[in-house]
């Protein structure tokens, strides 16, 4: 049985993440863009073989919700933290659960046949471009969710994290965690993502208590919905008062810039929304190793945050920390020893 000690429960899809440092020009020859995100099509499947080759290439555990996952644990007490996805029953598998191990995270994953899922992250000056293979991830499937073993843990936690790309796998196992965090009143967080996915959205956008994106993915979303702006106030506040199944919890919308300011807006019981922008500490050029991960990192110490009763403003700043302490490290990663987040 799961004890009360688990607080924060994650949905995502589980990859090795492999990361180099390549010269732009890959980034022509496969089609990506530098600071984006993508699903693996045919033309990419190469890319993988060119990255492992790589003398600069290194494995991390990943996926972005199991990143921000790692991420809240870092910022709450040990075993604060459950996540599930599905993956192949290789040694890929092993490593991610030796990875959250060390870091408290429990992996609780459904395994299927076929490798683990695998994310190419390409790094290029301060950028980074990821093309991601589901493979095993894209097998996951709700009867995990609602088996006795996994369902306990839903029963015992308070917050629900769910990853954007999850809306690609398995809605029916996002609906479960919606309709369970609307009927008890616990809190369930989704991660916007770059996609042509809007009627998997739509579907599920009645249970978003918060929703955090950054800016491309605020645009993306703006593009797919019609809204003909890319107004990221706009944007943000078309979200906050999308219609909502929870009514006794206010819906917050995060959606960060980089460097520039985060926007937070938050819907008002009558109907109007509250806007704030929280400025971002910048950090010098010659400290930046890599932007892999920082926003997994913001989203991980945010919730984390919320987990803890601290109030939007301050989950914002340890936000902007985390996420400053990750881009200081190769790929997701986060220094140990641990560091505390002081307002």
């Amino acid at each position: 049985m799961p004890s009360n000690e688990y607080l924060l429960f994650g949905l995502g899809n589980p990859l090795l993440d492999a990361i180099a440092t390549m010269d732009p020009e890959i980034l022509d020859r496969y089609g990506l863009e530098a600071n984006n995100a993508c699903l693996a099509e045919d033309k990419h499947l190469p890319l993988y073989d060119e990255i492992a080759k790589h003398p600069t290439v290194i494995y991390l555990a990943g996926g972005a919700a199991q990143n921000a996952l790692r991420g809240a644990q870092y910022c709450l007490p040990p075993k604060s933290t459950v996540y599930v996805g599905c993956v192949g029953n290789d040694k890929y598998a092993d490593e991610l659960r030796a990875a959250n191990e060390r870091e408290g995270v429990r992996s609780e994953y459904m395994v299927t046949e076929g490798p683990t899922g695998i994310c190419g992250a390409i790094v290029t000056g301060h950028h980074r471009s990821l093309v991601t293979n589901l493979a095993a991830a894209n097998n996951y499937k709700v009867d995990h969710l609602k088996s006795p073993e996994i369902w306990r843990f839903v029963e015992t936690t308070q917050f629900y994290y769910v990853g954007g790309y999850h809306l690609t796998v398995c809605v029916d196992a996002i609906t479960a965690l919606g309709e369970h965090a609307a009927e008890k009143n616990k809190a369930c967080n989704q991660v916007l993502i770059e996609s042509n996915y809007p009627e998997q959205m739509d579907n599920v956008s009645k249970y978003w208590d918060y929703i955090i994106g950054n800016e491309s993915e605020a645009e993306s979303y703006a593009n797919f919905h019609y809204l003909h702006t890319t107004d990221l106030k706009e944007i943000a506040k078309y979200l906050a008062l999308l219609p909502k199944v929870n009514t006794a919890r206010q819906r917050v919308v995060v959606i960060t810039q980089g460097a520039n300011p985060t926007i937070v807006v938050t819907a008002q019981n009558n109907g109007t929304v509250q806007i704030e922008e929280h400025e971002v500490t910048i950090i010098p050029d010659d400290q930046i190793v890599d932007t892999v991960g920082a926003g997994d990192a913001f989203s991980g110490a945010f919730i984390a945050s919320l987990v803890q009763g601290r109030p939007v403003s301050e989950a914002v700043q340890a936000g902007h920390w985390l996420a400053s302490l990750c881009i200081r490290q190769p790929g997701p990663a986060y220094p140990y020893p641990k560091q505390t987040f002081v307002k």
